[in-house]
């Protein structure tokens, strides 16, 4: 795919349009420099900003900054830099974030990305633009089905949620490297997508180079798949909107008469409705619920995470249930 094939691919996805205000995050890495050229392109220098995260947490942290200003410059885009508190103490016009990182860092590292990401798009009214690539959903896939049940894990990434995009789905990693050599903009290689420790650097040159072996067309095949999956699980859902028709609850009788499968969909719909997050191992309770309801009265069961069902008078309803206590 040539630089114009993937400019066209990006234009026909409908993300990026001239006028439309977005905020790029920008890490400096062919990904996300591809993204900020190609925002520039279609929507106009004007209508872009550029989000940086400096987290202080490798040694060229630093570099990849001036990189990223540089580039900016470059390209006629206002950038904001934001360090974290574990970066050096930022220059004149970076702003210092309050988060400290605990726990997981990769997933500290995220959440902050992503809150300063929607505090800038909030106050220039804009999208946000991520750089995840068809590779990255490749990735995405094979490290949620190993990690999560659902059907949710075969899905992948979505183009578009709420205010967030990722225009570069449908183009890969080399073809982001081969557009920004094309377009003769330098990126930085980040040193941690090559650190064995994390699950995604071993999904990445573990496992889909071990799919790759078995088929040249492995990674294409399962892109495909989650296209599939994706419309036909619109149908589905919708399928559940229609049993539910707006209501939070169902009576045990209904339940039962269900087919299997709907009647899994509609628990997990039910349940992460009440607890505001995805539950699909209450899917697998179905069997207990309808047990319970058989013996009248009103009955409780916890279905993970934190929502909880309660059965009383022939009829399921879900509640959420506050965060259990950790142990000490």
């Amino acid at each position: 795919m040539s630089a114009d094939e993937v400019l066209a691919t990006v234009r026909a996805s409908g993300l990026l349009r001239r006028g439309r205000p977005v905020v790029a995050m920008l890490s400096g890495g062919r990904d996300s420099v591809c993204l900020l050229d190609l925002a520039v392109r279609l929507c106009g220098p004007e209508h872009v900003g550029a989000l940086h995260l400096n987290y202080g947490l490798r040694a060229e942290a630093d570099a990849d900054e001036r990189h990223c200003v540089e580039l900016c410059e470059r390209l006629g885009v206002e950038l904001e830099v934001v360090r974290s508190r574990r970066a050096p103490a930022p220059p004149s016009g970076a702003d210092q974030a309050e988060q400290e990182p605990s726990g997981n860092l990769q997933a500290w590292a995220r959440e902050l990305r992503y809150a300063e990401a929607e505090r800038l798009a909030g106050a220039r009214d804009a999208l946000i633009a991520a750089g995840h690539t068809a590779s990255d959903q490749v990735e995405t896939i094979l490290y949620r089905l190993a990690a999560s049940p659902g059907r949710r894990a075969l899905l992948g990434m979505a183009a578009s949620e709420g205010r967030l995009i990722r225009p570069l789905l449908g183009v890969s990693r080399e073809q982001t490297g081969a557009y920004c050599q094309a377009r003769g903009l330098r990126w930085r290689d980040d040193s941690s997508n090559e650190d064995q420790r994390y699950a995604r650097t071993r999904v990445r040159h573990d496992l889909v180079a071990a799919l790759r072996a078995v088929h040249p067309a492995a990674e294409a095949n399962v892109l495909r798949t989650a296209q599939l999956l994706r419309a036909e699980t619109e149908l589905l859902d919708a399928l559940v909107s229609e049993e539910l028709a707006g209501r939070g609850s169902i009576a045990i009788e209904r339940l039962q008469e269900l087919p299997p499968a709907l009647a899994r969909m509609v628990v997990v719909r039910l349940a992460e409705q009440a607890a505001g997050t995805y539950v699909p191992q209450a899917g697998e309770r179905v069997g207990e619920l309808i047990e319970l309801g058989r013996r009248g009265g009103r009955r409780e069961l916890h279905l993970g995470g934190q929502a909880g069902a309660v059965i009383q008078g022939g009829v399921l309803e879900m509640v959420k249930l506050p965060p259990r206590a950790r142990r000490s």
